[in-house]
């Protein structure tokens, strides 16, 4: 089933077109790697989507995308575009997650931090739910953020940047829940650890202005130069590694891994 649809969607800023002309659909069960060039274009196609940027084009939602009013998209953006100074809770930070559902002044029940609680447990950080947010870690907080992200049970999950500030055992256990939560959620992962993500994602979505999508998470050198995406890091065999010009596997260890 589709659950969003893209017809001709283009984003610009200022007289600069971030976006061109992108058609795109994304199934319940998809789960990208989106990747692309800094300035590329891959923030302003998670924005259209999330309807924080204005567009030109179309953008559909299925009804299945919606309970009531809300619309069943998590959302977990990049740590840094998040005020560690205000004065709020882990389990806060997790809650308000499902303002969209209760709306801002609605009260909390006993069930609800239950799920929180159990959330946090699954991430690795109970014991710090009643920490001020400023008082964690990155990695801390953003295993909080992915929380929050799903503690509505949204059938879209968008993932900026999720491994940043994590050491690689959470990043592991990361993936890990991902593909879980594949089981009942589309996932748009927007990452440049190109490497890691294409033994974890279905297929990859490369953005530079336009959109590509790869039906499949394995790319090529030569379709990345195809698909103007400059990114060097794929995953190339079993092994990620960095595809150097012209390099063609001969002599290469890990290829002769294969």
């Amino acid at each position: 089933m589709n659950l969003v649809t893209l017809h001709d969607v283009s984003v610009r800023y200022d007289g600069y077109e971030a976006l061109q002309q992108v058609d795109l659909t994304i199934a319940d069960d998809d789960f990208w790697g989106v990747i692309g060039p800094n300035g590329g274009g891959k923030t302003s196609l998670v924005r259209a989507i999330l309807g924080a940027v204005p567009y030109t084009g179309k953008i559909e939602f299925a009804p299945e995308l919606f309970r009531g009013k809300e619309r069943l998209i998590g959302y977990m953006p990049q740590i840094m575009n998040f005020d560690r100074a205000f004065p709020i809770s882990i389990a806060e930070v997790v809650r308000s997650g499902l303002q969209g559902r209760r709306g801002i002044t609605a009260r909390f029940t006993r069930s609800d931090r239950k799920k929180i609680d159990e959330l946090l447990d699954m991430a690795g950080i109970g014991s710090f739910a009643d920490c001020p947010v400023g008082a964690v870690s990155g990695g801390q907080l953003q295993r909080a953020l992915l929380c929050r992200a799903v503690i509505s049970e949204p059938k879209l999950l968008i993932l900026d940047e999720p491994t940043n500030f994590v050491d690689n055992q959470f990043e592991k256990e990361l993936y890990g829940m991902l593909s879980e939560l594949n089981r009942r959620m589309a996932i748009l992962m927007v990452s440049h650890d190109i490497g890691t993500i294409t033994s974890v994602v279905k297929e990859i979505v490369c953005v530079n202005r336009h959109v590509h999508r790869h039906h499949s998470n394995v790319l090529t050198e030569e379709q990345l130069r195809n698909y103007d995406c400059p990114i060097q890091i794929i995953s190339h065999g079993r092994i990620p590694h960095t595809v150097l010009e012209h390099h063609t596997g001969d002599g290469c260890r890990c290829c002769n891994n294969d």
